[in-house]
């Protein structure tokens, strides 16, 4: 896997440039057909992180002009030390590599906490160039319901908070996500952001858990009443933090997001006394867009799409035709590739 994790990389970047393969690893569907030709199946959690894994054993920053960084579990939060090591064989000034420090660290604290799915992020690579360029790609997993979800962040991804993945994978959809990268957000987001710069005092007493479904409130007569079924109040919130938030007063939600203590619990309890207190609602749509890479043959989840195959694999095809393999492993690695794909003709199989 390594070994022709490298050659296909190597020809990507001589034929297109390092761009060009940070934007394909970002593309799920590229990422997912890349992991076939590897030779790992079609559904499993493995895709990710052993696809990774090969790519960060394969690719040689100096020699490539990109770094791979970051890893599963423990490996994940050696990311910084690890930006920072490849950040000096580029050349990186210190402001440039606390730059790509902060991406990543923000990249995995937004599909941690931000996208309350239940899935908690396991696995965390972080790509970047010479150019200061960087991709993520991180997996996250579901004990109970036994199955991961990846999370792509294209090239260049200025905003942190707005919709900013490229793509979220999983085989599941879930009736009620809690989604605070949504646009529908925004106003909930900036409640949450005001509510924060309070007094830690007065928060708390706004802090308490909806009423229950057999009591009779006021709202209940004007019809304002939000259904409880979603808005638990999460049992612990990080009081030290909040005071340190307000003693801070973070000018925006990102930076709010961005410190420490600000975690999951903190991020879902301001965002529920927004909704219920002041009618900002956040949105509770699950986000994940694509449940297979091509879509089905049925059309479910999606049709497929056959553009998006076609650049996809004849990418990996021409990258595969010229590589230094064997014939014998050259072919292994087109058959593999035509396990994802439609029927393609013998005449186009031939280098």
């Amino acid at each position: 896997m390594v070994k022709l994790a490298k050659y296909i990389a190597e020809i990507i970047i001589h034929e297109y440039g390092v761009r060009v393969l940070l934007t394909r690893l970002s593309d799920p569907w590229f990422f997912q057909s890349l992991s076939c030709v590897l030779g790992y199946d079609w559904h499993s959690s493995g895709t990710t992180t052993v696809t990774c894994r090969a790519l960060k054993e394969a690719i040689e920053p100096s020699k490539l002009g990109v770094a791979v960084a970051g890893g599963k579990g423990r490996t994940s939060r050696k990311t910084p030390d690890k930006i920072e090591e490849f950040g000096d064989v580029f050349g990186f000034s210190s402001f440039r590599i606390d730059k790509l420090k902060y991406a990543s660290k923000m990249t995995a604290k937004v599909d941690n906490a931000l996208i309350q799915d239940g899935y908690n992020i396991y696995h965390h690579t972080f790509i970047f160039d010479e150019d200061g360029d960087w991709i993520v790609i991180q997996q996250g997993i579901n004990e109970n319901r036994g199955n991961a979800r990846r999370y792509h962040w294209p090239p260049d991804s200025e905003a942190f908070i707005d919709e900013p993945q490229n793509a979220i994978l999983c085989e599941s959809r879930l009736k009620r996500v809690l989604d605070l990268t949504s646009s529908v957000s925004r106003e909930n987001r900036e409640v949450s952001l005001d509510l924060a710069r309070e007094s830690p005092r007065r928060l708390r007493k706004l802090m308490v858990k909806p009423v229950a479904e057999h009591q009779k409130t006021l709202d209940g007569w004007t019809g304002t009443r939000i259904p409880s079924r979603s808005l638990v109040m999460p049992a612990t919130i990080n009081w030290k933090a909040m005071k340190e938030i307000y003693e801070f007063q973070p000018k925006s939600y990102e930076e709010l997001v961005s410190l420490r203590g600000v975690g999951p619990s903190t991020v879902r309890g301001l965002s529920l006394v927004a909704e219920l207190l002041y009618g900002e609602e956040a949105s509770w749509r699950d986000p994940v867009r694509f449940s297979f890479a091509f879509g089905g043959k049925d059309g479910v989840p999606f049709p497929v799409d056959r553009r998006a195959m076609d650049e996809a694999t004849d990418l990996l095809r021409t990258a595969i035709q010229s590589t230094h393999m064997k014939m014998g492993q050259r072919q292994r690695a087109l058959k593999s590739l035509r396990k994802c794909v439609p029927p393609i003709p013998a005449e186009r199989l031939i280098s």
